[in-house]
């Protein structure tokens, strides 16, 4: 499987990540271990969380996913085997939120222990804050990666201009800089991360974790019209793309699709692992036949017309 690194942190990830947001909600216990083992056999490396996962179901406050993922390292002893990256930032309560340097040590150490763990290899700003400096925050990552409590550093839902001015006060202060950032970007969305992001980031090495990338389920092709979306638990998030562009998509991706009799999601994915300044995108999937399509994506070389094929299709 080929391996990418991530910016300049001398970590390397296979060319897809799982989303570990399903842990704690949809999957739970040996439905965890059964995934988290089938990805690795298949030769993947790498598990995206965050602490806030999955706070949103009732019932839960947060913790859930590093939890499984946890159980799952203990049992198997594979943590020499996978990256784990999780985030930092989210509000979890009305004190346990933001990136202050304080809450920031703690919130590791909470990290850690659910993840049964004396190390996390990617940790993540999951959401910018904007009421602490950002070298108050660069000093408690630094700390720490130089604890070897956190091996590299990276940015998610940041402004350019925020990753900009991180890395700059990093440079100028000797602090541990941000190496990946995990944008939105799929087919369907590509304006924002092509017009603001992508220049960035070529110029900085930054790598590149890339989120909803099947655009909450849309480009697996499942949904083609408002009657597909009747009783779907994403109908809210899938009805933007129910457009003629949105159509077009999916028209294309059933093409390129039926050429290398693969599905629709696969086709998606590899457009987006062969974007040049894409590391890997983050996938999700609750069973084992819902992984193996989506894993396809990793060794599907799409031929340069197929991809022209998908990006013209998807002009913005």
């Amino acid at each position: 499987m080929e391996q990418r690194e991530l910016g300049s942190s001398g970590i390397k990830t296979a060319p897809l990540i799982f989303g570990g947001n399903v842990f704690g909600w949809t999957v739970k216990g040996t439905g965890t271990a059964l995934l988290l083992d089938a990805f690795l056999d298949a030769g993947f490396n790498a598990v995206d969380t965050a602490d806030v996962y999955s706070a949103w179901v009732p019932g839960n406050q947060g913790g859930e996913s590093e939890t499984e993922i946890g159980n799952w390292l203990k049992q198997s002893g594979k943590r020499d085997k996978v990256i784990i990256a999780t985030k930092v930032g989210a509000e979890l309560s009305a004190d346990k939120r933001g990136l202050k340097k304080d809450y920031i040590i703690k919130a590791a150490e909470a990290s850690l222990t659910r993840l049964q763990t004396d190390y996390i290899d990617l940790y993540q700003s999951h959401f910018d804050d904007a009421n602490t400096p950002v070298e108050e925050s660069l000093s408690a990552f630094d700390q720490l990666v130089k604890e070897g409590k956190v091996r590299a550093i990276g940015a998610s839902n940041f402004s350019v201009e925020r990753l900009h001015e991180s890395l700059k006060v990093s440079r100028e202060k000797g602090l541990t800089a941000y190496q990946s950032l995990q944008p939105e970007y799929n087919l369907f969305d590509r304006e924002k991360y092509e017009t603001t992001f992508e220049p960035f980031i070529k110029e900085q090495n930054i790598g590149v974790i890339s989120y909803f990338s099947l655009a909450s389920g849309f480009l697996s092709g499942k949904y083609r019209s408002e009657a597909d979306l009747e009783g779907s638990k994403r109908a809210g998030m899938v009805k933007k793309y129910l457009t003629e562009r949105g159509l077009r998509i999916l028209s294309a991706l059933d093409e390129v699709s039926a050429q290398y009799n693969s599905k629709p999601a696969a086709v998606a994915l590899a457009w987006l692992i062969a974007r040049p300044t894409v590391t890997a995108p983050i996938v999700s999937a609750t069973n084992i036949p819902q992984l193996k399509e989506l894993a396809e994506a990793a060794t599907l070389q799409l031929s340069n017309e197929a991809i022209e094929l998908l990006t013209t299709a998807s002009a913005y």
